[in-house]
């Protein structure tokens, strides 16, 4: 098993891998994450599972990006809810499986399915039901690097992974040999009320670096976390993020790693839309990004910059310039 790096308030359990009892509130929520990325930045994408059992749907969303292609993705916000004791996704356009075979060590995740085909990202904003497709399949491991980092006070952990398998995309199969990290958390999560940046990576040295900023308005020592190569998982606080954006995109973000400051440039764009039970819109910028330190370090993963209704005034840390 995984060692587990505990710190703060909030203890892990092996059981906690599984699906928990829900709450009482309407958005309460159990997601999973796994993403990844090649080294070189060549193929990337993620898988989230995201369960309302109180809003009666499942999301379900699984992204591909690779250099000069057109992202294709699955964005179902209206899937049926799993079976009782899996997490697998069953409709008539794809099917999708979890499974997690030991707590906090490997997990196997299966897609196969009918992807849209979008040139301009930013298409999965809007109706793209009329869009080109092609069939998507993944058949993915993620293997635990050096351990488990569990939140401070929320119930939420993450795991730097490597990731092998295959994909496959309009015939092609392709060989994944990538990093990535896969994340869980459980509790009530209102997609409409705070802006977040999210962003994990792994540099060419081997560092894995991940670290997390809502923006609630006033400054506050955010965690994150870094894996030195060969190492353990390095709890850090003082995590914070400057983004600039250009028509509504992010154009770039300044990391403030404690002791490795950074920049992530978005290099391929995975976003989608979610409506709240009551027709708020929000949108959810996820992309491919480059990492650069300022040391010279250099390497690939996955940032998200969510934009709820008014995410302008949510607390955002704007760079001086928008780059051109």
């Amino acid at each position: 098993m995984a060692r587990i790096i505990e710190h703060g308030t909030w203890n892990l359990e092996p059981a906690d891998e599984d699906l928990h009892a829900p709450g009482p509130e309407t958005l309460w929520n159990e997601s999973y994450y796994f993403d990844f990325a090649a080294p070189d930045g060549s193929i990337a994408g993620y898988v989230r599972l995201g369960l309302y059992p109180n809003w009666d749907r499942a999301w379900y969303w699984a992204a591909l990006v690779r250099q000069g292609e057109p992202l294709l993705l699955v964005a179902d916000n209206d899937a049926p809810l799993p079976k009782p004791g899996t997490a697998d996704v069953r409709t008539g356009a794809y099917t999708a499986t979890q499974r997690i075979t030991e707590p906090f060590g490997p997990a196997e995740v299966t897609l196969d399915g009918t992807a849209s085909i979008l040139p301009d990202p930013t298409a999965a904003y809007g109706d793209h039901a009329a869009a080109e497709t092609t069939r998507l399949t993944f058949d993915l491991r993620w293997d635990t690097v050096s351990g488990v980092y569990p939140y401070k006070d929320i119930p939420r952990y993450e795991i730097p992974c490597t990731v092998s398998g295959t994909v496959t995309a309009g015939g092609e199969t392709i060989a994944i040999d990538a990093h990535g990290e896969r994340d869980h958390s459980w509790g009530e999560r209102d997609w409409w009320k705070v802006s977040w940046l999210w962003t994990s990576g792994r540099l060419g040295d081997g560092t894995f670096v991940h670290g997390m900023q809502a923006n609630v308005g006033f400054p506050l020592p955010w965690p994150c976390f870094a894996v030195p190569p060969g190492g353990e998982i390095e709890h850090r606080d003082g995590f914070t993020a400057e983004t600039s954006f250009a028509a509504g995109l992010p154009a770039r973000s300044r990391l403030r790693y404690p002791g490795a400051p950074m920049t992530v440039t978005p290099v391929a764009f995975a976003p989608v839309a979610v409506t709240s039970p009551d027709g708020r819109p929000a949108r959810f910028p996820r992309a491919l990004c480059r990492f650069e330190a300022e040391d010279g370090r250099s390497g690939h993963g996955w940032t998200e910059w969510h934009q709820p209704p008014g995410w302008e005034d949510h607390g955002w840390t704007h760079l001086a310039e928008d780059p051109a």
